[in-house]
């Protein structure tokens, strides 16, 4: 938490400051003894899950089914003020090395979250007010309120509205809090989760239902309820695991093919990440959804996978290329496919894999297409392609800088890449939220190739010996 900056500084002491104002002010009255128990039981459920975290796929966030026993106390102990108890308990997770700032930050977004659901659940008359002629006062003796089994289903509305609320509020919190951080502003913008923030909120959502299965046991085995629905919970974080980790192994297997590339040729160090990176700020550019903007980064850091398949010689070639060279290399788009062609998860990424050398005017490889035939995909990684490969040093020129790389793609705007996608690149790269940075000339290690041409340079056209 050192780290944070000032802004963010004052973003936790805002929310600490107004949790602790909903604890402090908050009419609490006369509790029962019953009420009491309850609150310990849900308090120590809500403990249990988040201490327990399973880390996300982005390694930067953890998620829990805490959400569960805040819920359930929503509708247990009548409302707002004994569901922010039960999320404050959030500052005394057993999770290890948390911050005394993040522990505070977090119990008081649990709070604020508990408290604005149950709020949300009174004002569309939850139990209390149905079952309840009068309101309860600070003067009056709080108990535990159980829907009969017979009025239960009036309770569905009021409950789904809570559960909506204390899920927008909790991310909305959160995310606050990453944008305002700039060390955790990327983590924030792809989203920390195994497919981004909506996947995230359906989870959420979809297991806070499980605080409502707690009210309905409740009726019937009291606090057994909460050691019962913890079999579930459990279920839930390990499914929730599992499917992180499937993400890790499959952006494991992306590093190792890209590293085997790098290392057949080494111009292309680093290459493949920063084509994926531009890849990214276009397609986000032009507003394309986040699972699509997911698929086209991993385009981006396959597109030169092909490259495996064309032979070394060819790679090192300083000269002129044959024309049976030179189809090598204008091949190297389809055994890109092959090689990654069941991946299954890479889905539309495949497309921009095979025909990211295709160009507008329909002079380009491995089908001809032009225009509308070439994949959207293909056109977003042509252009990302061609500006890194202008930006980064070849043993046969300096890098270019970024304002004479962009005058090359407005240059080949409409001939070689579509016009739309220029100008969004290069609205983006304005935009400043992802700054490209020029790469220093890297030294090829003991066992890395230095080719001599760069088949992705607009500048420096391959050359071809005619023969007949």
């Amino acid at each position: 938490m050192a780290r944070l900056s000032f802004v963010s500084w004052l973003y936790i002491a805002i929310v600490v400051a107004v949790a602790g104002g909903i604890l402090w002010f908050a009419p609490l009255g006369v509790a029962s003894p019953e009420w009491l128990a309850t609150y310990a039981v849900l308090a120590l459920l809500f403990l249990i899950c988040d201490s327990t975290p399973t880390t996300l796929a982005a390694r930067q966030s953890a998620w829990s089914p805490s959400s569960a026993a805040t819920l359930a106390a929503v509708v247990l102990l009548n409302g707002g003020i004994g569901a922010a108890m039960v999320g404050a308990v959030a500052v005394l997770t057993m999770r290890r090395h948390v911050p005394l700032a993040e522990r505070l930050f977090n119990g008081a977004m649990y709070a604020i979250a508990g408290y604005a659901a149950g709020k949300a659940y009174l004002a569309t008359k939850g139990v209390a007010r149905a079952f309840l002629p009068h309101m309860l006062t600070a003067r009056q003796v709080h108990y535990v309120y159980v829907p009969p089994p017979g009025m239960f289903e009036k309770v569905l509305g009021p409950f789904a509205v809570a559960a909506l609320v204390h899920v927008l509020v909790n991310h909305g919190l959160l995310w606050g809090m990453l944008l305002l951080d700039r060390h955790n502003r990327a983590a924030a913008r792809r989203g920390s989760s195994p497919g981004g923030l909506p996947m995230l909120l359906a989870y959420d959502i979809g297991f806070a239902g499980l605080g409502l299965v707690i009210v309905a046991l409740w009726g019937v085995i009291g606090p057994f309820a909460s050691a019962i629905v913890l079999v579930p919970l459990y279920v839930a974080r390990w499914v929730m695991g599992q499917f992180a980790e499937q993400q890790r192994a499959h952006s494991a297997t992306l590093a190792a093919l890209c590293q085997a590339v790098e290392t057949k040729d080494f111009y292309t160090r680093g290459h493949s990440d920063r084509v994926s990176r531009g890849a990214r700020m276009i397609a986000r550019q032009i507003n394309m959804p986040p699972n699509r903007v997911e698929a086209v980064t991993f385009a981006g850091m396959l597109h030169d996978v092909g490259k495996l398949g064309v032979p070394t010689k060819v790679l090192q070639k300083d000269g002129t290329l044959t024309e049976e060279e030179y189809a090598a290399i204008q091949l190297h788009p389809m055994r890109g496919l092959e090689i990654v062609g069941e991946i299954g998860f890479l889905n539309e990424a495949l497309t921009g894999i095979m025909h990211h050398h295709e160009r507008m005017d329909g002079r380009g490889y491995p089908m001809g297409f032009a225009g509308d035939e070439i994949p959207e995909f293909a056109k977003i990684i042509a252009v990302a392609d061609a500006f890194d490969s202008m930006t980064s040093t070849r043993s046969y020129r300096k890098a270019r800088s970024i304002e004479e790389a962009i005058v090359e793609l407005r240059k080949g705007a409409g001939s070689q890449f579509d016009p739309k996608v220029v100008d969004a690149f290069i609205c983006a790269l304005a935009d400043g939220q992802e700054k490209w940075k020029l790469q220093e000339p890297a030294q090829p290690r003991d066992y890395e190739i230095l080719t001599s041409q760069d088949h992705d340079d607009p500048i420096s056209p391959l050359r071809v010996v005619q023969t007949r």
